[in-house]
């Protein structure tokens, strides 16, 4: 049984006659008696009854033209996924993230993607560097979001960025309140210091404030706005974390006299053995790329 066969079918029951399904389809006649023949075989018996002026289906017709109505209709719906897919319009993008990765420029990427995307899925998995490796070989994931650099020699950088630490503080805090801020003032005053975004950058910027273990607080991306928000701590961040406070005016900015500015770098991978990448995702990487643009270092594939 082929789709041929379901076409010819179909049409000889809406033209109700073999000859005008015929020129419908621009076929001989003998191709049209073939293709039916076939399909009888493969269910069993006859089709039509035969003999009349019009087409008439047997009660073995009539049971079978739902199924290969149906039948037409979900490959036709498949044939336009597949168009759809290879343009990019349809598909899955599967990415995997370190946690305070997962809202920022990612979130405003996947935002701008769904307006330009909507009918292609997004799945996001966050977790720790190794977690996400394995995502990637296991074929959980087809793009990974990692600190950089990375000593896998398997994944290949599509993406590489470099965003600047900031020391924020809500408007009333006593660190808001100085004209100039100091890694000692930080010390004293921060009360608590928020560690959000912990990597080698910022354990550089904490190893001139040597802050009180009990003055701190080591917390997800999100908890730690929360608690700015909530007027709570003060935090170096990268300024794609806390750009909705800044906004706001929930949060200011403070310069920090001899702490000198401090960059966080990470990437966007791929395993380099896998195929080539599905349009979706090229589309997903150059919209990953429009709204990172400040803060895109290099593009080396």
């Amino acid at each position: 049984m082929d789709i041929d066969q379901l076409l010819t079918f179909e049409r000889i029951v809406r033209e109700g006659s073999f000859s005008q399904a015929a020129r419908a389809l621009n076929l001989s006649q003998p191709t049209m008696s073939t293709r039916i023949h076939a399909l009888e075989e493969e269910v069993g018996g006859a089709l039509f009854i035969r003999g009349g002026r019009k087409v008439a289906l047997t009660e073995r017709g009539e049971s079978f033209l739902p199924y290969a109505r149906r039948a037409i209709e979900i490959l036709n719906e498949g044939k336009e996924v597949a168009q759809l897919t290879q343009k990019g319009k349809r598909g899955r993008v599967t990415i995997g993230t370190l946690e305070s990765y997962s809202g920022g420029f990612l979130a405003t990427t996947i935002a701008y993607f769904h307006r330009t995307h909507p009918d292609v899925e997004v799945f996001v998995r966050t977790g720790h560097s190794q977690e996400i490796e394995q995502m990637l070989y296991d074929g959980v994931i087809r793009l990974g979001l990692l600190n950089w650099p990375f000593l896998n020699a398997d994944l290949t950088t599509l993406l590489h960025f470099r965003e600047a630490f900031i020391f924020v503080a809500p408007p009333q805090h006593p660190l808001a309140q100085k004209t100039s801020v100091s890694a000692e003032d930080i010390h004293i005053l921060a009360q608590p210091l928020l560690i959000v975004q912990k990597t080698f950058a910022l354990s550089e910027i904490l190893a001139r404030i040597y802050p009180h273990p009990e003055r701190t607080m080591e917390l997800p991306v999100q908890t730690a706005c929360e608690l700015l928000r909530q007027g709570i701590g003060a935090a170096f961040i990268t300024r794609s974390a806390i750009e909705k406070e800044l906004a706001a005016g929930l949060v200011v900015e403070l310069a920090v006299q001899d702490i000198p500015r401090n960059y966080r770098e990470f990437a966007l991978v791929r395993l380099s053995r896998q195929h080539a990448l599905p349009a979706a995702i090229h589309d997903f990487i150059a919209a990953l790329t429009s709204q990172t643009g400040h803060i895109l270092l290099d593009s080396p594939s």
